[in-house]
Parts: C-alpha cells; structure tokens; sequence
C-alpha cells in the first residue's frame, strides 16, 4: 500500500469494556487479509509509564523487548498478533508533556506561547504517525485510554479530529460503547451510547464504526436505532458479546464482517474472507478440553489483572496439553506453616508470582519449602525464582538469616543482592534490568529439553541478581544454575534436577507467550503438573 491508514480506537460510557482486544481483533483480522499491522496505545494519565503504578489501580506492567515498561494491552497486541512492539507503541500524557516542554527549554520554539493547541496536539500526532511513517505499515492502530468525556483525554480527541481531517479516507475512527441491560424492566438501553456519541461528536469527531459491548444478543431493530440516532451506517454498527474467552472475539467481529467494512469505508479492495485456521484450531483445542489441571498462583495481588500474562501463558499451554488450566489464587500474605498443605495439597502445580517488596515474601518462602520437600512442579517467576534461591538458602544450605538485600539491607547471607554498577543509581526506573537479554542454557538441563536450544532471549525487569559467591554451594547441595547471561556471568535460571520439575527464572518468559506460539517453558510447566 502507498500509503499507511490509521484506525482510532476510543471508548465511551465505562472504561474496562475490551478497546484492547477490540483493537487487537481488528488487527488480527486485517493481518490475516496480507497487511503489515501495528497497534500503539495512548494513555491519557501523567506518569512517564505504569512502571510505578500500583498494579491494583493499573494491573500488570507490561516490558517490552527494548525494555520499555508499557501497558498491558500491548501483551494482548502482542499475543493476538505474534509482533513485538516497542516504546513506541506506548506513550503517555506524561511523555507528552515532557517531550514539549524539553523542546521549550531547549528554545526550539523560538519564544513562542506553549500552548495545548498546537503544541501539545502537534506533539501527539507526530507520536500517531510515527511508526507509520518509520516502517511504512499498512495500517497503525491507535488505541485511546480512557473514556471519552474525561478531562484528560481531550487533547488526544482534539489529535484525532485533526487527523481525521488531513489523512481524509486514511483515517478511521472506532467507538466502542456499553448497551447496559436493566433486569426490573427487561430492557436494553441504548441512551448512554447515543450520549457517549453526542459527547464525540461536541469535540468534532463522528465515529465510522460503533462497536457496542453488551451481555445480551442486540436485536436488528436495537442496532438500527443506534445507526440513526448516531449518524452511522446500519453495516457499521456492530455487537460484542461477552465470549467464554477474549481469542473468540476476532472470529465474532469477522462474522459481522467488521473487517470488510473497515476495508470499504477505507476504499481498499475486500477479497477473500481469510480462513484463519490456526487461530480455530486452537479454539476447537481449547473447547475440546474437558479435563483440567489445577495450577496454583501464590502471590499477594488478589487482582487478575495482576498476572495477566502469566494466566494468558497457563491459559495457553494447557490448551496445547489439551488440558482446561483451573487457576486458583493464594494470597501469600495468608500462608503459614499450619495452613499450607491444607492450601496447596491439591495443586497439580504451583507458579511463585513476581513482585517488589517485603509483602508478603515469608509466605512464598512456606510455599516453596512445601513444593520442594513434596515434589510438587514449581515455576518461580522473578521474585519468585529469587525467593526459590532463599528458601533453598536457609532450609538447606543452614543460612537461616539468609535474605536478598531488598527485603534486609543488613542481612549476613545476601544470596540475592544488588549489582555493584547499580548501587549508585537513584532514579527508580533506571536502577532495572529491563527488556531483552541473552542467556546461554546447560545442555543437560530440563530447561534446555523444554526450549530445544543453547541460546535464548528474554525479557527481565528486576533489580537485584543472584550473588553469584554462593553459587558453587548451591551447585554443590543439589541447585543448578542452568541459564546464564554471557556477557555478565548473572544467573537466568535455577533448577533443582532431582526433583519433577522444580524451575526458577530471573526473566519473565509469560511476556512471550503468544497464542499461536506458546511459551516453552510453560508448555513443559503443565505437562510436568499433568503427570503430577
């Protein structure tokens, strides 16, 4: 294609009604039509990015290969799609504003006013064109956070309605809105999307396509009311039903040919419907599953939205063990000596959550002494691969006191600890390990049978690192270390061979988890629960 066309993808009437897997459905569905697709979300609050938010108000931070800390709709582009997406595909007001005003300082405004129109606006649309007009894709998906009528959101609105002005039929503008269902009456209310659109249409903006979220079937009547009242065509206006799971969704908007009038209104040649065998195949696998395995999630955020990748990865490699996963959440907080068996006994398997902080971590340490002393499969994640090398530390090395430096700054056993080159760093962000590392795998190791390769890839974010003067002890009390980053010399992964499956990594393998390609580790994760 000449030239790329940009879809806006904005929502209205609640937040949370899916704008990322309705954007992440379109994308698959234009992708499996032959174009070059990417998806790009525009946060409207301040921070620079959710890495410091907490993940109760935020859910999970999502790390991206370049080692941006990102929203974590880009985990659902990115499972939906099999791309990887970069900082770029994430910016916040935050960003924003600090880019501005950096150029203010700088005085490459040459004494002018800063203002909101045009420099602010200016700024957010050369963000919208950027990877277009880098990579040259066919199509850049923008999705808005937030709910159209909130304060900060405005000046992204205000983007989009000049951009649907200059880019005429190259632009397209997206509503996603919420048909509530009023049980005393029985009814279907279609008011507050006609008032959502209202409220677009006061700054400017008359949405193309509507996308209307309900828990009920939307009668033909239902959506030809929406059509008139909102100045969309009866084609254009489509329903998303809540589906037993969100990769149902793309076969569900292609049924009611979203694409093809995506295509049309965009005058890009229809086609053939694509078939898009692989991603059924693995629907009719995953419906076919009957029995389950029963994983347990030991953490301290009772949020699913917390783990989000870690449950999509479960999610997916029980499907390709033709498995159901039935995931249950423990709160670590919670965990003691007395309740443990009573709270673990009938797990197949058992992933120790990653984290930062003191909250919580006595009890990962109970869970942990339980899988290893009971042969249970164990996965620890970050932290969780962390507190393995503890627990590990004071109930078999003797180390009682042993600690990692973020928990006890004084502890005398220090097994995991802070990098030297690190120590100095004040800025939050910038003490991490973020993004993409290398690390070479023991040939003779379950983790090696599982990928099937000596050198891999992985995204991290961390702080603190295994102290590698312990590591002969532990080699020498039974716990390997089996991945290793070459350039550092930092322990990736642990793993204790005697034992089923008993895993730990530094990095977080559930952020390339896709849907087409499950993660490896996980696939071997649950055969290993299976067996159990």
């Amino acid at each position: 294609m000449a030239e790329t066309k940009y879809i806006f993808v904005t929502g209205g009437v609640a937040s949370s009604l899916g704008k990322g897997i309705i954007s992440s459905s379109i994308g698959k569905l234009l992708q499996a039509r032959g174009y070059s697709v990417t998806i790009q979300k525009f946060d409207p609050y301040i921070n620079i990015d959710p890495g410091t938010l907490n993940p109760y108000e935020h859910g999970e931070c999502y790390v991206t290969v370049d080692g941006h800390e990102a929203d974590l709709d880009l985990g659902h582009y990115e499972r939906f799609l099999g791309i990887q997406t970069t900082k770029a595909n994430n910016i916040t007001t935050g960003r924003i504003y600090k880019s501005v005003i950096d150029k203010e300082r700088r005085g490459d405004y040459l004494g002018k006013t800063i203002q909101i129109i045009p420099h602010i606006t200016d700024e957010i649309k050369r963000n919208v064109k950027l990877l277009g007009n880098k990579y040259k894709f066919d199509f850049v998906i923008t999705e808005i956070g937030g709910t159209v009528g909130d304060i900060e959101s405005l000046p992204y609105l205000e983007s989009i309605r000049q951009l649907k002005w200059e880019l005429g039929r190259n632009a397209l503008c997206v509503h996603l809105t919420y048909v509530p269902y009023l049980a005393a009456a029985g009814e279907l209310k279609t008011k507050p999307t006609q008032h959502s659109v209202k409220e677009l249409q006061s700054v400017g903006i008359q949405p193309d396509i509507l996308v209307l979220r309900t828990e009920h079937n939307l009668s033909t009547n239902l959506k030809k009311k929406v059509a008139l009242f909102c100045n969309v065509d009866e084609s254009a206006v489509v329903q998303s039903m809540d589906m037993p799971t969100i990769y149902e969704v793309p076969l569900r908007m292609q049924e009611q040919k979203l694409d093809v009038t995506i295509l049309e209104k965009m005058g890009l040649p229809v086609g053939e419907t694509p078939e898009l065998g692989p991603w059924k195949d693995f629907l009719n696998r995953r419906h076919n599953a009957t029995e389950k395995v029963k994983i347990g999630l030991v953490g301290k955020y009772d949020l699913q939205d917390a783990y989000k990748s870690i449950l999509e990865a479960l999610s997916q490699a029980a499907t390709y063990n033709d498995r159901k996963a039935d995931i249950h959440f423990i709160n670590s907080e919670k965990l003691t000596d007395e309740n443990v068996e009573e709270s673990l006994k009938e797990m197949d398997g058992i992933i120790i959550c990653p984290g930062f902080g003191q909250r919580g971590i006595e009890g990962k340490f109970v869970a942990l002494k339980y899988c290893r002393t009971h042969n249970v499969p164990t996965f620890g994640i970050c932290l969780g691969m962390q507190c393995m090398a503890i627990e590990f530390a004071r109930n078999v090395l003797g180390y009682t006191d042993a600690n990692s430096r973020e928990m006890d700054e004084k502890t005398p056993h220090n097994v995991i600890d802070i990098m030297e080159e690190q120590k100095s760093i004040t800025n939050m962000g910038g003490t991490m390990r973020l993004g993409a590392y290398e690390c070479v795998l023991d040939p003779n190791s379950k983790v090696y049978q599982a990928y099937q390769t000596q050198h891999i890839q992985e995204r991290h974010r961390h702080r603190y690192e295994f102290n590698n003067d312990y590591k002969a002890e532990f080699e020498k009390a039974g716990m390997k270390c089996v991945g290793i980053n070459p350039e550092s010399d930092l322990v990736e992964i642990v793993e204790i061979p005697t034992l089923k499956w008993f895993i730990g990594t530094q990095f977080h393998p559930e952020y390339s988890s896709t849907v087409l390609k499950p993660h490896p580790l996980f696939l071997s994760f649950i055969k290993a629960a299976i067996d159990k």
